[in-house]
């Protein structure tokens, strides 16, 4: 009796598995084909007032991560081209020995962007934070989507069911260990999961504040 109590919850675990295997797998995928028309190269990308580019990490000296300088690499060459005024630099900063936002600023400026087309967003937690921030703290209605193909679909899909019409240019300005792509796909899938679920459910409000339009004239 308790062998085939057993064999029977050991299905039931395998089928919950299955199950849930199959919800991350497609929630994934669903973001992809959405995020497929959206994506575009550098070269391609049309003109939008600004560029929001996704906080990824400090290294141990407070400077930014190599996917993080990509990321800012990447909006900066977009300001230079002409395709956007103003960059929104959204990341962490909870902590006083962190800051995200701060460590994008300096190396933008370092790259030659000037500082007063450089807009900081220090409650960009999460990818959702970011997206839902842009709209209701600093009134963008459009932008492009800055930051790598493995996280793009999540962050086009979210800005643009939060209000943000978006487009996205990919920043993988250089090669990525395969072991981090390896977790940085298993880890969005888990979180792509979670923004579907906050987007169709859940609709959670981030910390906010005064609303700082970045083009005040309008």
């Amino acid at each position: 009796m308790f062998r085939q109590f057993l064999d029977k919850m050991i299905r039931v675990l395998i089928a919950l598995i299955l199950l849930a295997v199959t919800i991350l797998l497609a929630a994934r995928g669903l973001t992809a084909l959405y995020a497929r028309p959206r994506t575009v190269s550098l070269a391609e990308a049309p003109a939008m007032p600004v560029a929001i580019v996704f906080g990824a990490g400090l290294s141990r000296d407070g400077t930014p991560s190599p996917v993080l300088r990509d990321r800012v690499e990447t909006a900066a060459n977009l300001y230079f081209q002409g395709k956007v005024k103003k960059l929104l630099m959204s990341g962490d900063n909870r902590f006083i020995d962190y800051n995200e936002p701060g460590a994008m600023r300096q190396y933008a400026l370092d790259l030659g962007v000037p500082s007063e087309d450089i807009v900081l967003d220090y409650a960009g937690r999460r990818t959702y934070d970011t997206c839902y921030r842009a709209k209701a703290i600093f009134g963008v209605t459009e932008a492009i989507l800055v930051t790598q193909p493995f996280h793009l679909p999540r962050a086009l899909y979210l800005c643009n069911q939060l209000g943000v019409k978006a487009i996205g240019v990919p920043a993988d300005n250089r090669y990525y260990l395969r072991r981090s792509q390896l977790w940085w796909n298993l880890r969005e899938t888990l979180a792509t999961a979670v923004a579907l679920w906050e987007v169709w459910v859940s609709h959670p409000v981030p910390v906010l504040g005064p609303y700082e339009p970045i083009f005040p004239e309008d």
